[in-house]
């Protein structure tokens, strides 16, 4: 059990995107049992894989090329003069053309010079190393034709196992990852499994910088992990010395919790700027309670661009390379750089409260701070539009003089990615503070501060996830039997007290509560289906002071549009656009404004019900993952003898029957 387990059983209908995880990982050996990749295979041949035969590259590519849906071909072979061979290419079958026959009925040409190939080579420490890759085909790929292909009816014979190619079975057996764990002691030697070398490294930001037993927990952790979850994910980066550089890990409840609040995620990498002995990045979004969720994890070697890379393409292969709708990051020009190379499809934000962090140190020293402070506050909170917000940030410039300050011209050239007023139309799931006493949370808070060493946090961290789900489960079971009491006579307020949770539901009663404040509510204009409304607000803080907020409406599909953009930042209507469906006789909230995110109705089957001995019984998932951990238990027991592997195998052998007849019985 101590390779890597890549699950990649998808969650989603939408078909994958192609990616690769660069990084030296060493895949050397089959995984037995455990090495069985569902669906899709994600891992796309990458230059720096490694393998330990020149079968094993064959096995590994041909594999890729059936979910393709191409052949492949074994174009060269390089040897030495001994008969060894140290260098390959392998093709699609399509590859180069055929040469011409004097025939008198040729055979028709069916190659179309195709450049899709790997080369790899044989490195010095005895492994074959892909060196090239070319994935682009120019003919169009079919994996229905799979058993025309011949590469695909047999493979290798000198591979350690045959290719299961029967076309009925979904499971394909591939080869898998192991890496070389060092650790280093206090003589700054590193100790390896198969022996030992002097660490000559001092590149900054090339490796973990890990206490004596860091290495050997990291993998402990993983292997125990892995025992009593058979879906857990982990894969290790290593430099070229073989020093641990950066770790991902996921656990099968991250992909099940993705599925469901997978639209906004939070990459915190505040362990890393505040210098945590643990170099900790938890990649998170937050469930329909806004609670924060674990949707990934890892260990970074630094704070650069290639480390990020590495990070959210090990990341987005567990996800099976669906990415999110919109990810927040801390104000990183490494981060931003590696969303653009991996992630290109999402928006990304940069954290408002990361931001407001930093004001101290930024601007403290500064003649009449508190002053600038204020200023700056309202410029990002109380704009609500974007002229109002540039008229706000130019004065405060040009009164203080500071228009120089080299942060504050970072955060104007940025602005587009974290002011409030220019997110309106990013949707962000409440998981961007709109106001200065919103706060945000990582799972991990409660488990790791400045000081904590790795191993202890690694200690801990089984726990943060068992109560991080029966904290949800439990605001499941507050949210199913919990009755309000309604703040108003209006029917959206009784209606969305059915269908959301606790938490959510107490927020919109704010903006329910908050349409008593909007006096008056006026049509501007015109233009077919849709009207526009004016919307007059009083201020909160200054009762004399009113605001306009523009809402259009489109009667014949039900559609409203505030200018304040409430619903994209939280997911539910602000009060301004109640107040026009209001006036225009709309009893309820059209559907496509309930999300299902925020519904307490909905079963998620990744939270176990703590009500019936910690598993629900009626998921196939929990039966499965708790029958796995009793049977790993039973196999533990039974490999430590002769005489009681027997004894285990007779009663297996006994219990298969008897589950068989039951089953029987039953039909």
């Amino acid at each position: 059990m101590d390779g890597l387990s890549l699950n990649a059983e998808p969650i989603f209908d939408d078909e994958t995107e192609e990616f690769k995880i660069d990084g030296e990982c060493a895949m050397t050996e089959y995984v037995g049992q455990s090495g069985v990749i569902e669906g899709k295979n994600p891992v796309l041949p990458a230059v720096g894989m490694e393998f330990e035969t020149y079968e094993d590259v064959y096995y590994f590519y041909n594999c890729y090329a059936k979910v393709q849906g191409f052949g492949v071909r074994v174009s060269n072979t390089w040897y030495r003069k001994s008969r060894e061979r140290y260098r390959g290419k392998l093709s699609c079958s399509s590859a180069g053309f055929k040469k011409k026959s004097e025939a008198n009925r040729p055979r028709p040409e069916t190659r179309t010079g195709c450049p899709a190939m790997i080369k790899f080579r044989l490195m010095a420490n005895k492994r074959w190393r892909i060196i090239e890759v070319e994935l682009e085909h120019n003919h169009l790929l079919s994996p229905s034709a799979e058993k025309f292909y011949k590469s695909h009816r047999n493979i290798s014979s000198g591979s350690k196992r045959p290719l299961q190619m029967d076309a009925n079975q979904d499971v394909q057996k591939i080869r898998l990852f192991r890496t070389v764990i060092i650790d280093p002691d206090d003589d700054r030697k590193l100790n390896i499994d198969e022996g030992e070398f002097r660490n000559t490294i001092d590149q900054s930001n090339n490796h973990l910088i890990l206490k004596s037993g860091d290495a050997q927990a990291i993998h402990s952790f993983f292997i125990d992990l892995q025992l009593v979850n058979p879906d857990f994910f982990y894969v290790m980066d290593l430099n070229e010395k073989g020093c641990l550089r950066n770790v991902f890990w996921a656990e099968a409840r991250f992909k099940a919790a993705y599925n469901y609040f997978g639209d906004v995620v939070r990459i915190d990498t505040a362990c890393l700027t505040t210098k945590y002995e643990v170099p900790l990045v938890v990649i998170a979004g937050v469930n329909h309670h806004g609670q924060s969720v674990p949707l990934g994890c890892g260990l970074v070697a630094g704070e650069t661009v290639e480390s990020f890379i590495w990070l959210l393409r090990a990341w987005l292969t567990y996800m099976v390379g669906r990415p999110p709708q919109t990810i927040i990051i801390d104000q990183s020009r490494a981060m931003q750089t590696a969303i653009a190379d991996v992630l290109p499809q999402s928006s990304h934000c940069i954290s408002l409260s990361h931001i407001m962090k930093k004001v101290p140190e930024e601007l403290g020293g500064l003649h009449e701070y508190e002053v600038i402070k204020k200023e700056f506050t309202k410029a990002i909170y109380q704009s609500s539009r974007t002229d109002e917000f540039e008229a706000a940030w130019e004065d405060m410039i040009l009164c203080h003089g500071i228009r120089d300050h080299k942060w504050l011209q970072t955060l104007h050239e940025d602005r587009k990615h974290w002011v409030p007023v220019y997110l309106k139309d990013t949707f962000l799931a409440g998981m961007f503070p709109i106001t200065v006493s919103e706060k945000e949370a990582s799972p991990f808070d409660e488990y790791l501060s400045n000081h904590t060493p790795l191993k202890e946090f690694l200690d801990a961290y089984n726990q943060c996830p068992k109560e991080i789900y029966q904290r949800e489960a439990l605001a499941d079971t507050k949210s199913r039997n919990s009755s309000f009491m309604l703040k108003s006579r209006f029917y959206f307020e009784m209606q969305l007290s059915k269908v959301y949770t606790n938490h959510i539901f107490e927020k919109f009663q704010i903006e329910i509560e908050g349409m008593f404040s909007c006096l008056s509510t006026r049509q501007v204009s015109i233009d077919g289906s849709i009207v526009t409304y004016m919307v007059k607000e009083h201020e909160v803080e200054n009762v004399n002071e009113a605001r306009d907020y523009e809402v259009t409406l489109n009667t014949v599909v039900a559609e409203v549009l505030c200018a304040c953009g409430l619903f994209n930042l939280e997911g539910f209507l602000c009060r301004h656009a109640l107040c026009v469906l209001s006036q225009n006789g709309f009893e309820e909230i059209p559907p496509q404004y309930i999300l299902s995110r925020w519904r307490k109705d909905i079963h998620r089957s990744y939270v176990l019900d703590y009500g019936c001995n910690l598993i629900d019984t009626k998921n196939s998932v929990h039966r499965y993952d708790n029958l796995y951990k009793c049977a790993v238990k039973l196999v533990e027991e039974g490999r430590k003898s002769n005489e009681r592997y027997k004894f285990t195998l007779e009663a297996l052998g006994e219990i298969l029957k008897e589950v068989s007849l039951q089953d029987h019985n039953t039909l």
